[in-house]
Order: C-alpha cells, then sequence, then structure tokens
C-alpha cells in the first residue's frame, strides 16, 4: 500500500560563508509524517514551475511549514501562494504551522499583527478550545501548546472564511479551519512537542488512523 505524499514548503536559508541560498526543512516535521504513515515530499523554492512540480505527483495534502516572516523571502511566499492555489482547487488539505498559518490568513485577504508584548516566544501558554469539533478531537475543551512566534491574529483581521477553533487569552487566534475548504492553521508548532493532542490534529486532517 503506497503512502498518503505530503507536501511540505521549505524555508530559505543562507549559511555564513556560502554564497547560496538552500531550501531547509526542520528534521522533526518529516519524523512525524513518517511515523504517522505519510510520506513527506520536500517543495523547493525555485523552480521554474511550482504548478508543474506539484501535478507530477499525487500529492494528498500539504504542509506551510513555519519558520522566518512572510515578505522576508518573496520566492518562498509566492511557492506557497501557488501550493494554497493549488490545493484550494482540488479541495486537498493543508496545514498552516505558524508563519504558515499566517500565509494562509493573507491568502484569505486576513492581516497579521506584530505582538509588541512578546509574550507568544519560546514559552508555552493554555489555549481555549471554543469549537466542538476540536474538543472532540482533542478530547479537552483546553490544551497546551509551545509558542515561537512574535505575530498575531486578531478575530477583526482574521481571513474571510476561516472559523476560530483556539484562542488564547489575550483574544488572538491560535487554531483556525476553513468555511468549505480543508484548510487549517494553527500557531503552536506541534512536530516540536509532539504530544497526543498534536497527533489527533495531524491524523483529522490528512485522514491517517496510524498510530
Amino acid at each position: 500500500m503506497k503512502k498518503p505524499i505530503i507536501g511540505i514548503s521549505t524555508r530559505i536559508v543562507s549559511p555564513k560563508n556560502y554564497e547560496e541560498k538552500r531550501d531547509a526543512i526542520s528534521h522533526d516535521l518529516v519524523s512525524i509524517l513518517d511515523k504517522l504513515g505519510l510520506n513527506p515530499i520536500l517543495i523547493p523554492n525555485n523552480l521554474l514551475s511550482t504548478k508543474n512540480f506539484l501535478d507530477q505527483l499525487n500529492f494528498s495534502g500539504f504542509i506551510i511549514s513555519g519558520g522566518d516572516n512572510i515578505g522576508e523571502f518573496p520566492q518562498r511566499d509566492k511557492t506557497e501562494t501557488i501550493m494554497l492555489e493549488y490545493a484550494s482547487k482540488k479541495n486537498l488539505p493543508i496545514l498552516g504551522i505558524c508563519r504558515g498559518m499566517q500565509i494562509i490568513n493573507d491568502f484569505f485577504g486576513g492581516k497579521t499583527e506584530s505582538n509588541k508584548l512578546k509574550n507568544h516566544v519560546n514559552t508555552n501558554h493554555l489555549l481555549k478550545i471554543i469549537n466542538e469539533k476540536f474538543k472532540i478531537i482533542f478530547k479537552n475543551d483546553s490544551i497546551d501548546v509551545n509558542s515561537y512566534h512574535n505575530n498575531v491574529i486578531q478575530l477583526k483581521n482574521l481571513g474571510e472564511d476561516l472559523i476560530p477553533f483556539a484562542v488564547y487569552n489575550d483574544n488572538s487566534i491560535e487554531g483556525y479551519f476553513h468555511k468549505s475548504l480543508s484548510i487549517y492553521g494553527v500557531m503552536w508548532h506541534p512536530e516540536r512537542t509532539p504530544t497526543e493532542n498534536s497527533i489527533s490534529l495531524i491524523k483529522e486532517i490528512f485522514n491517517t488512523s496510524i498510530d
């Protein structure tokens, strides 16, 4: 039985002492997908045609990964936008992680704000689950998650047809899903702390039953 193929967007890095750009991804993200019976395929940022690349492989879904700010690397922004357009047209599931959640929000007309308090950086905090479906997924009405982001999304800045399911006590949106498409976003990094909640979320989105 073939494993479902999940495309993962990559961040762009420029190593010191090397005059070159490289695409990179956390090993944690690849590992968690592999353990769940999913086949992770990295999507480069410098293809002549990202759409042609996507057409060549039978993708079952996508992850738009975290790291860096929107606008910092236009090549990456363009690649991830094409991924979003492609998946939306074919109604394939997408999970946006941290920055990925932010670019999905932008894609649907929302806005991200800089968080001046810096209370979401390198910490853990408790989120309130406000949607019944996700209370069932997490088996609770609150979850403890990691937090590494400088930017926040407020309800007034949420993109069209995006519905929040997790909020922090400053009323910022930490998780949402699309009203009609299989699109989800979370501000935390499920791959860094693969708790039962994180595993349950990924399994739900990509419809895998492997433990």
